[in-house]
């Protein structure tokens, strides 16, 4: 965004974040990460090591031996659609990133969805009592299976413009081509 800002100060892009769930059958409750981490690398297991060392490098100090459930996200992107409904996404989704990944929280917990509610600015027991409920679950699961019939298979995914998707995580000049190959009028098809 910063880069895009600098090439195209003219271009003032709006970002959305929309469910995918990694682990969609994974029980409400989530399960250990032990576990979790056995099921998916086998006994020898996987530290993210390479993940953490390309987090330093941005400041982003993972601390991945602190989880200890593999959640089952629905709630966590009930939150954020909640969140979007009340103009605080982004900043709901930053506290949610440093909670899970940086504090270890457990994402199936509603008091701890609601404490990074209140942290992204959101009214703690507002939030609370809106994660208790079922309200919009059914939303987020359509959009969840939206991504996965329209092909995603993993995130991050940016989709830019509802007209270029990029895969993977990708170097800013990579993600700025993109963005502005999504603003190009499309080109008149031939016969």
């Amino acid at each position: 965004m910063k880069l895009l800002a600098e090439q195209h100060p003219d271009v003032k892009p709006a970002v959305r974040w929309l469910p995918f769930q990694l682990n969609p059958d994974l029980p409400a409750e989530g399960i250990t990460r032990a576990d979790y981490i056995t099921r998916k690398f086998g006994a020898r297991g996987n530290t993210y090591e390479r993940v953490s060392k390309v987090g330093e490098t941005v400041g982003i100090p993972f601390a991945f031996s602190k989880i200890e459930v593999q959640p089952n996200t629905v709630n966590a992107h009930r939150l954020l659609h909640y969140a979007e409904q009340n103009g605080k996404q982004d900043a709901v989704v930053e506290v949610l990133f440093d909670a899970y990944f940086v504090n270890g929280a457990n994402l199936t917990d509603v008091d701890a969805l609601a404490d990074v509610a209140a942290k992204g600015g959101l009214d703690r027991e507002t939030a609370r009592a809106w994660l208790a409920s079922d309200a919009d679950r059914d939303v987020v699961v359509a959009g969840d299976m939206e991504a996965r019939n329209a092909g995603i298979g993993g995130v991050p995914f940016f989709i830019f413009n509802r007209a270029v998707g990029v895969s993977g995580a990708q170097d800013p000049e990579t993600l700025v081509d993109a963005m502005m190959q999504s603003m190009q009028p499309p080109k008149a098809k031939t016969a």
